[in-house]
């Protein structure tokens, strides 16, 4: 039974009568190179690419990914390390550094160009934290796209890791920063498309090893292991960031969800009702305030809201009140205000009503059981 099992695995994990690694290895050294099209190529899709970002439209920013070359310099990295290519190296690091100065330009032009302004630019700034999670796409982003590379039958898969890995957007970002001289914007972008890049070219000269390329010449085994340590302090150097930017992502993920839930346990307090909540993250603490209609709240009140934020997750300081809706909340339009006093009295006559509901069904149910009574008299 063991033996059946062992051999049904092997089976399944087969991948050698799959892979042309040949073929697979002259088509990623033809795809490193920028020359006539594919340049052309990579503006058009930078341009598609910052039209997007410009509009916030994710269809277009995919169809940008979709035709983009930029992938082929980065292979090319990942599978010259592993085959100890020298020649291919720096051919490949040459291309990498002439694709990223034609995207950066082609997007700082077009937004230079571009009459339209973002109020709120939600796809650019996507791009400017990078996580951990980037990391883990970017890594078997790389996986799938070498394997797909050595297969003999190549489907789609490719234009996948294009998509999910998303190189063209940062770039966009790059640019975007650079035309309103915003180093937030550019240093963020230049970091997420670091790691994209450096994990695809990384996964990729792993999956290079895994599946036994040939070597293009001897390299003694002291070169072997200082190229080793260069990957390793590599990775070391671009994970640490990421993995501090993703706790504190998370962190202000779950404080969102406690300062909702928060809020949602307390939409009625005495006379007085949460009509609206802030939430801010960039402070140290993260804070939620909360802004009430109505009369102003008693000591005892203010006292079980502290006592409910603690119930939730969140220190007393954590909760700021702001009890005077005339005054405290200049930026929330009457109209929202008065929405949110029409919805609060709603919601307290349903209450009302479902009281006289549950009363009248008792005072039936009294006068049944009493009828009863008397019959059986």
């Amino acid at each position: 039974m063991a033996n059946k099992v062992s051999s049904f695995l092997r089976s399944l994990l087969n991948m050698s009568d799959f892979m042309d690694l040949e073929g697979a290895g002259a088509s990623i050294r033809k795809n490193i190179y920028f020359r006539g099209p594919n340049v052309f190529i990579l503006v058009c899709a930078i341009i598609i690419a910052s039209v997007g970002l410009n509009v916030n439209s994710i269809p277009v920013i995919i169809g940008a990914m979709l035709i983009s070359p930029v992938m082929g310099p980065i292979l090319g990295f990942g599978f010259s390390l592993g085959v100890y290519d020298r020649h291919l190296l720096r051919e490949s690091l040459r291309n990498f550094g002439v694709m990223v100065a034609v995207s950066i330009l082609a997007s700082t032009v077009f937004f230079l160009l571009s009459p339209l302004n973002m109020e709120h630019p939600t796809e650019l700034l996507a791009r400017t934290n990078p996580t951990v999670y980037d990391v883990l796409v970017a890594l078997f982003g790389g996986f799938a796209g070498i394997l797909e590379n050595s297969r003999k039958e190549r489907g789609t898969v490719l234009s996948g890791v294009a998509i999910a890995t998303a190189l063209m957007p940062p770039l966009c970002t790059i640019g975007y920063g650079l035309s309103i001289l915003n180093w937030t914007y550019i240093l963020g972008a230049a970091y997420l498309f670091l790691i994209n890049s450096v994990f695809i070219a990384i996964a990729t000269f792993v999956g290079v090893k895994y599946l036994g390329y040939p070597s293009v010449s001897a390299e003694p085994g002291q070169r072997r292991n200082l190229t080793s340590r260069a990957v390793a302090l590599v990775l070391l150097l671009m994970i640490v960031p990421s993995v501090f930017s993703a706790i504190d992502i998370v962190k202000d993920s779950n404080f969102r969800i406690h300062a909702s839930r928060f809020v949602e346990a307390n939409k009625s307090i005495g006379k007085g009702f949460i009509y609206d909540y802030e939430v801010s993250t960039s402070s140290d603490p993260s804070t939620v305030t909360v802004y009430l209609a109505g009369e102003q709240l008693t000591g005892e009140e203010r006292e079980r809201i502290y006592t409910s934020a603690a119930e939730h997750g969140l220190f007393r300081e954590q909760v700021i009140l702001r009890d005077d809706a005339s005054t405290q909340r200049d930026k929330t339009p009457d109209s929202e205000v008065i929405k949110s006093v029409l919805e609060h009295s709603d919601k307290q006559i349903q209450a009302l009503r479902d009281s006289i509901a549950i009363l009248n069904a008792k005072i039936s149910l009294y006068r049944q059981l009493g009828a009863d009574t008397l019959l059986t008299k």
